[in-house]
């Protein structure tokens, strides 16, 4: 490989080492995508991993103040839009993301609202209901969203919408994801960032609540998976399943400052079943 050619080998090659290094569960799902759509995946990911960091401490650490953090991210929105336009980034990880929403049909409508959360982490510390539903719609549900448009496109050759019923589902998933991360770390959330997305100790918002509603979303999200395409059914289920053993784990713990995790040997339970076919199981009632 030479040219443009090596250089998108090289960026893609980037997106996959930062979800390596940061998310073993995720990782783990993508190794059971299909060929087309995996990179595209990993690119969406990089992208997004790096924009949470630099709201979520790295960027603090080396010595930005909230100002600083704000003109960084604003800078990463801008290259990642003029990228996409423009088919070319100097930054390997926006690069490879541009590549991936040129080619799937990612546009600003899902970028724009998943940058103006992020921004959000940088000025609000306690979320009513509305700014909740909000935040997650951005940092989560589009997320879901960018999937959806890579399993339906990659490869294509044109892009097309999702089926209303994939959206749908794909809303879900990524609102139960993002609950079950909450509610994981409520305790360095408060303690580290000085956030709270939940506000469980709220008399209208308990643990078990906000279980109930992951639950929900995690059921409506099963009924969905059997009509991906079908080098994607696995990893979903996968990920599905890894987010519904958390959600269990979580509502049979007491609140800690400990983590929850799931074994390994669990999730690799969860992995072979999905590798085998295995429909989604539905979340508990």
């Amino acid at each position: 490989m030479t040219g443009l050619s090596l250089y998108d080998h090289t960026a893609t090659s980037a997106a996959s080492a930062v979800i390596r290094s940061y998310s073993t569960s995720f990782s783990l799902a993508t190794l059971l995508l299909g060929p087309r759509p995996r990179p595209h995946i990993r690119n969406v990911y990089a992208l997004v991993r790096i924009a949470d960091e630099i709201v979520d401490g790295p960027a603090g650490e080396a010595g930005l103040d909230a100002a600083e953090q704000g003109l960084v991210l604003d800078a990463l929105e801008t290259e990642t839009t003029d990228a996409v336009r423009r088919g070319f980034s100097a930054n390997l990880v926006v690069h490879a993301f541009a590549r991936t929403a040129r080619e799937c049909g990612i546009g600003a409508d899902l970028t724009a609202p998943f940058f103006a959360s992020m921004r959000t982490d940088i000025s609000t510390r306690i979320h009513d209901d509305a700014s909740h539903d909000a935040y997650v719609y951005g940092s989560a549900e589009v997320v879901g969203l960018m999937c959806l448009a890579v399993f339906q496109n990659a490869g294509a050759g044109r892009p097309t919408p999702p089926p209303e019923r994939l959206v749908t589902g794909a809303r879900a998933l990524g609102r139960a994801f993002q609950d079950v991360n909450f509610l994981r770390d409520l305790d360095h959330d408060a303690h580290a960032l000085g956030r709270d997305y939940l506000a469980v100790d709220d008399r209208s918002r308990t643990r078990a609540g906000v279980l109930d509603r992951v639950d929900a979303d995690l059921a409506r999200a099963a009924s969905v998976i059997p009509a991906l395409p079908a080098d994607c059914r696995r990893a979903v289920t996968a990920a599905h399943g890894l987010f519904a053993a958390l959600s269990a784990r979580l509502r049979d713990a007491a609140p800690a400052r400990r983590r929850v995790r799931v074994p390994t040997v669990q999730k690799a339970a969860v992995a072979a079943r999905a590798w085998l076919g295995a429909p989604p199981r539905g979340a508990r009632a």
